[in-house]
């Protein structure tokens, strides 16, 4: 049964959620990253959440997981580096799903992030 919940990311990021039962990974390379990525494959994991720094790098541990059921991989920004990558890959997957971006919400050019 797919019932655990893993954030892969940047230790004082991510630390805090081991107090809500999250199984929490703080890669220090990319390398460990791929390591981590290949464990939960192995584990019951129902969903992951992954850094926005570490979703480009580990595209291709993410096209693997793909294959399978579970885990499902979301990427997740940094509070103090905020990026459109992710916002552009959340169109695409919307767009792909509903065959509208309608879902997504976008910024007003005068909104602050």
């Amino acid at each position: 049964m797919f019932d655990k919940v893993a954030v892969v990311g940047k230790a004082d990021v991510v630390f805090a959620l081991r107090a809500l039962g999250i199984k929490v990974f703080s890669p220090e390379s990319v390398e460990e990253a791929k390591k981590v990525m290949e464990s939960l494959k192995k584990e019951n994991f129902a969903l992951c959440f992954l850094e926005e720094d570490l979703f480009e790098p580990l595209k291709e541990d993410r096209e693997r997981l793909r294959e399978k059921f579970c885990p499902v991989v979301v990427g997740f920004s940094d509070y103090r580096e905020v990026t459109d990558y992710l916002e552009k890959k959340m169109r695409e997957i919307a767009i792909k799903a509903t065959g509208s971006d309608s879902l997504v919400k976008r910024r007003g050019e005068d909104e602050t992030r």
